[in-house]
């Protein structure tokens, strides 16, 4: 597989799409929310599996998004994500409230192929309120428990950051796994990589457990650093000084557009919507 420049990545992500990406602790594509903006990607309906974290938080601050389903927003150790919290409270966006574990199931149930999942531990939680898209239904088995149905989930576009690809398009992600069911359950899958090697993860022993195969990756773009200030496995750390600069910054309109001027434009001023 060739792979792609980041500016072409982001630009076949079409205004309006589903884009799934993983939380701060799991391999997000930095690099990728920040070409969204500088395209001026729109309408995005952001997917966070199973919560979001910084890279939703610099779309949602750029205007780029309409709606975020999710269990939680948050920069963790950071705080409350800012931008998120004032499009709330503005109602520039819309929200739909989810738990880990529905998340989880809900991209299960598209990576089986099937219409939809059980899930128990919603049952008494005042969340089905609020999801009418989420059944509960009386056990088959003639038991008369109580069960929530979760429709499956199937996002456009699957987005995430990798320590490398292979030169056959297989992607290596190590011990997060769970950006296998992410890439099996969404209808494309774009990586970015810090490097691309020669070979076939397939065909190694010790790499094969961590790659996903090239048969569900649609492209792949090399974007150094490109999970920062995310950690990366075991190549970079999280980088804590950045993100509580970021907070700082993004409590205001100006705040977060000075910053994407220094961190997405080089130099050059975006506005905040």
């Amino acid at each position: 597989m060739t792979p792609i420049s980041l500016e072409a990545m982001a630009a076949s992500i079409p205004d309006g799409a589903s884009l799934a990406l993983p939380p701060d602790n799991s391999l997000p594509s930095v690099a990728l929310a920040k070409a969204l903006i500088r395209r001026g990607a729109k309408g995005l309906r952001l997917i966070g599996v199973p919560i979001s974290g910084f890279a939703t938080d610099i779309l949602i601050g750029a205007g780029c998004v309409a709606e975020v389903e999710t269990s939680a927003v948050t920069l963790g150790e950071a705080g409350f994500a800012p931008r998120f919290t004032a499009a709330l409270k503005e109602g520039r966006i819309r929200i739909r409230d989810a738990t880990c574990p529905a998340m989880h199931t809900m991209l299960q149930a598209a990576e089986k192929g099937v219409p939809f999942m059980p899930l128990r531990g919603l049952i008494g939680s005042d969340i089905l309120a609020h999801r009418p898209d989420w059944k509960v239904v009386e056990s088959p088995f003639g038991t008369g428990e109580k069960i929530a149905l979760l429709p499956a989930l199937q996002p456009d576009v699957a987005a995430f950051h990798a320590v490398m690809a292979d030169s056959a398009g297989n992607v290596w992600v190590g011990r997060r796994r769970e950006c296998a069911t992410l890439a099996h359950a969404s209808r494309r899958v774009l990586v970015t990589v810090e490097r691309v090697v020669e070979g076939n993860f397939l065909e190694d022993e010790r790499l094969c457990p961590g790659a996903i195969s090239a048969t569900y990756v649609e492209a792949v773009a090399i974007a150094e650093r490109g999970a920062q200030p995310a950690a990366l496995l075991d190549e970079y750390g999280f980088d804590t000084a950045h993100v509580l600069d970021y907070a700082r910054a993004a409590r205001t309109e100006a705040g977060f557009a000075e910053w994407c001027a220094r961190h997405v434009f080089d130099g050059r001023a975006v506005a905040a919507e």
